[in-house]
């Protein structure tokens, strides 16, 4: 009876070291669809402490490549640039009650900055070590965020849209900052509003929200003006935000951007420049 006891016991041992050996990526298999079928309290708080501390770096952006690509990061000697994201940061979680949330960013035109602020606003969240922030590429269009953060990405989220049995690991991008992920765009680029309206997308997201109650999540999106998919993923998540370029867009032109999303939604205009 002992033997059989201590058998157990070492197959348990066994067991928990091959857990804690899991890496962020083997993780992200839990953000598959059927997650949809665990409430929002089915996540103890302690498993999640522990796949954030898992989280694996296999590389790291120095100091002096987030200043060239104007990424934020808590030492920055910016302290202006800093401060201006964690203000934005408090206030959305005033919003939000403190909880996590999807977050839609758009620009109201062309060249407004919405990827430069959508991804250091991820990178404010993820200052927090005990939270973790994810950015998606949603500008089908013209992705940037994979070469802001020099990724050579092989799929994204248009080939997790496409295919029922692909696996999202693949397309968890670690980008060089700690507790930060990316999912890229995707190969396939055309129709992006078809993607978007897609059962899939609407499961992608819930799944997402419910698996990861740790997690903040930023979409950034092709410019409202130009497009309507920051509309139609705005009506996906909990919130939209608008980037307005400094200057260069009239009154009119910035109320006809604000008005394109739904009302209940809409959480502000940031000025960017």
């Amino acid at each position: 009876m002992r033997d059989v006891d201590a058998n157990k016991k070492l197959e348990r041992s066994q067991e928990d070291k091959q857990v804690e050996e899991q890496s962020d990526w083997n993780d992200s298999r839990l953000l598959v669809p059927s997650s949809l079928e665990l409430g929002p309290g089915a996540v103890d708080k302690y498993v999640l402490s522990k796949q954030i501390a898992r989280m694996q770096e296999p590389r790291k952006l120095t100091k002096e490549d987030l200043d060239e690509r104007r990424i934020i990061y808590p030492e920055s000697a910016n302290r202006d640039l800093v401060n201006r994201f964690r203000n934005l940061r408090t206030k959305l979680l005033e919003i939000s009650g403190g909880n996590n949330f999807t977050l839609v960013v758009s620009g109201a035109s062309e060249s407004a900055g919405s990827s430069f602020v959508a991804l250091n606003l991820a990178a404010a969240f993820a200052f927090d070590h005990a939270k973790t922030a994810l950015i998606i590429d949603c500008n089908l269009r013209e992705p940037t965020l994979h070469s802001a953060l020099d990724i050579m990405p092989e799929t994204g989220l248009t080939d997790f849209l496409d295919d029922p049995d692909f696996d999202i690991g693949r397309i968890l991008y670690p980008t060089g900052i700690p507790r930060l992920r990316l999912i890229p765009a995707g190969s396939r680029r055309e129709t992006p509003a078809e993607f978007f309206t897609s059962f899939r997308m609407k499961q992608f997201l819930q799944a997402v929200r419910r698996r990861y109650p740790d997690r903040f999540i930023v979409l950034d999106t092709a410019p409202i003006s130009d497009s309507p998919d920051a509309r139609i993923l705005t009506e996906l998540c909990d919130f939209g935000m608008l980037v307005v370029p400094h200057g260069k867009i009239t009154s009119s032109g910035l109320e006809q951007a604000a008005s394109a999303f739904s009302s209940n939604k809409f959480v502000g205009a940031v000025i960017n420049g």
